[in-house]
């Protein structure tokens, strides 16, 4: 799948001029509220028409201002979740669902209706009305009927965003499932720099409109720009669990050239894992220390330091080939000598870990 999008739209005061290309899997646009991620997602949809741009789907043009192609929504075959699920009031879950079902086209149903009730676990929520369910079980119906529809790709506008964080912890593992066990390409759009770490392949960074950055996830989530708060700057890095301990409760999970030790619920050896490492609880030393409660010191090179207006610096570290991002007083990093290139160990707080 290659979705190729091109936009320019004048909102206002607010002025669009964004590109991206997507290859399928999850492409998030990420951003502040207002940078346009919205108004991007709805012009992909057909919702919107931009004063220039394309937008194409395979080779197919759905929205071409200069040919006059604009592809009618209903047309298109997207699936959209909004941030509330919008379900039917008067109709049962099961006819909700039904509902989606009814727009797919015989041809093009790829997924059957058990299997999409198993994906989202959503079996014991049949018969209920939407009256009687959770904010997270009221999403996953949501998502369960767009993917009813059959559609050729999956648009969701913040669909956690009206969520406490206990609903979102109940409702991104289903997401995760969703992304691996189908191959519908989704557009996902977000200003949690959490979400859009634990799903997303490839990231596209918007500010006051435009693209600023476009890559992978591990890439440009382990950037110090990427974060909308430096407080949230942190290193996005990808590995395999090794092993479990179940006395002590922890994973052993292999990256490039090192390991960690994560505590967490049982995870299955050989199972690929995210886990974000905020630059906040990442100390320096420049020397291998011991004595130390800490479980997880790797060691590395100082690739780049940048400094804050906080009397703080960013230091990203080359750890044999996974960044690591460290945010310590600008007093200790002239106290150690820090500067590019030289050899550094990254103390991480184990419980800081999140997978």
């Amino acid at each position: 799948m290659t979705l190729i999008v091109q936009a320019k739209q004048r909102l206002g005061a607010f002025s669009l001029d964004a590109a991206f290309t997507s290859e399928g899997g999850v492409t998030a646009l990420f951003g502040r509220s207002g940078s346009g991620k919205t108004s991007l997602i709805r012009i992909i949809a057909g919702l919107a028409r931009p004063d220039e741009g394309r937008v194409v789907l395979d080779g197919e043009r759905l929205t071409e201002t200069t040919a006059g192609i604009v592809v009618p929504k209903h047309r298109r075959r997207f699936g959209y979740v909004f941030q509330e699920a919008r379900l039917f009031p008067h109709l049962s879950v099961r006819a909700n669902l039904s509902y989606g079902r009814w727009f797919a086209p015989k041809a093009a149903r790829r997924e059957s209706f058990d299997h999409i009730i198993d994906l989202l676990g959503i079996g014991p929520l049949l018969e209920r009305s939407p009256a009687k369910l959770s904010g997270g079980e009221k999403q996953r119906v949501a998502i369960g009927r767009a993917l009813l529809s059959s559609p050729r790709l999956l648009l969701m506008d913040e669909p956690l965003a009206a969520l406490d964080e206990a609903r979102k912890a109940e409702i991104l593992p289903y997401l995760e499932r969703l992304r691996d066990e189908t191959e519908i390409p989704i557009v996902y759009v977000s200003h949690s720099i959490a979400e859009v770490a634990r799903l997303a392949n490839q990231v596209v960074v918007l500010s006051d409109g435009k693209v600023q950055a476009t890559g992978p996830a591990v890439d440009i989530l382990s950037r110090p720009s990427a974060a909308a708060d430096r407080k949230e700057a942190g290193a996005l890095l990808e590995g395999t669990v090794e092993s479990f301990d179940a006395r002590h409760r922890l994973s052993t999970v292999t990256l490039k050239s090192s390991q960690l030790h994560i505590p967490s619920a049982v995870l299955t050896p050989g199972r690929p894992v995210r886990i974000r490492i905020p630059s906040r609880d990442v100390m320096l030393a420049t020397a291998r220390p011991e004595g130390l409660s800490a479980l997880n010191i790797l060691e590395g090179r100082i690739e780049a330091i940048s400094s804050g207006e906080d009397g703080t610096v960013e230091i990203r570290i080359d750890c044999a080939g996974d960044a690591i991002l460290s945010r310590i007083t600008a007093l200790s990093c002239e106290r150690l000598d820090l500067r590019p290139g030289k050899t550094v160990f990254a103390i991480i707080k184990t419980v800081a870990l999140e997978s």
